[in-house]
């Protein structure tokens, strides 16, 4: 029998590197994670995992105490974080990805490193197929402008691999993702749609208060009943749970042609949620 050198004992401080983890089969490896992993991993909820501070949060003899070969983090980091996380002593695999490209990397590195990259590319070939399944069928259709954010105070458009789904769902993107911006500046660009998934947040964005909180009143997407909460971890994940997040967007930005999805809710202008 050959000698098997991948990583027996893993402990992961970031949701995105549990939900791949669990993609490639691998998850019988994590003996430690996060709380927020639980979110996006229910079948973790069994207890059977010791809960650590996340890469923001990281402390070194947690992640010690766990015995693990290796640590996936990713960012975003605090430079005490990382400190932390190399004090442990464990080897240390830290992600950054900017956009869609980059998750598909994250996916080949920690499938690579488990010793299953055929796994992997699967993962990422499923990925790649649902996204252009959902690109063809708009192909044609008029493209709604559409502003998403990932935090509300300070109001933060998301990230760059939501706005490449936000496209291949058949919208057009508003602002700069990633970045601050006023609401202002946000209601003068008058989005015909209105997508927020707060991190952490899971599906429980007040829709009403910040309609109201932000004067959007007069906002095409509110008087249209166009403005949408999803699940935070369906979109700020940068994992394979984003094409979750895409058929959510699918169904939010192109509602004709897409049935409603899991993970999506509205405020109507009768000020009511409905899902």
């Amino acid at each position: 029998m050959p000698y098997d050198y991948t990583p027996q004992r893993i402990v992961s401080l970031q949701p995105s590197a549990t939900v791949i983890l669990a993609a490639i089969g691998k998850l019988d490896r994590l003996v430690a994670c996060t709380k927020y992993c639980i979110d996006v991993c229910p079948q973790l909820a069994d207890g059977g995992r010791t809960i650590v501070a996340d890469s923001w949060t990281a402390q070194s003899q947690q992640i010690a105490s766990a015995r693990p070969d290796l640590v996936i983090a990713a960012v975003p980091y605090q430079e005490k974080a990382v400190s932390e996380i190399l004090k442990s002593g464990a080897r240390f695999l830290g992600l950054a990805p900017a956009n869609l490209d980059a998750i598909y990397m994250d996916i080949a590195a920690i499938s690579g490193v488990m010793g299953v990259p055929e796994r992997g590319q699967r993962v990422i070939a499923g990925m790649h197929q649902e996204i252009e399944a959902v690109r063809l069928q708009v192909n044609g259709a008029k493209r709604p402008r559409v502003f998403c954010e990932e935090w509300g105070k300070p109001l933060i458009a998301s990230q760059p691999w939501v706005a490449e789904l936000v496209e291949a769902a058949g919208g057009e993107f508003i602002g700069t993702p990633g970045a601050k911006v006023s609401f202002d500046q946000v209601l003068a660009e008058n989005p015909q749609v209105v997508i927020t998934a707060w991190c952490g947040a899971g599906n429980r964005v007040p829709l009403e208060k910040i309609i109201r909180d932000r004067g959007w009143g007069g906002m095409q997407a509110v008087q249209q009943d166009r403005v949408y909460c999803i699940n935070d971890e369906f979109l700020n994940t940068p994992a394979p749970t984003l094409v979750q997040g895409l058929r959510a967007l699918a169904a939010a930005i192109h509602p004709e042609r897409f049935p409603h999805a899991p993970g999506l809710r509205r405020v109507t202008s009768a000020s009511a949620d409905v899902s």
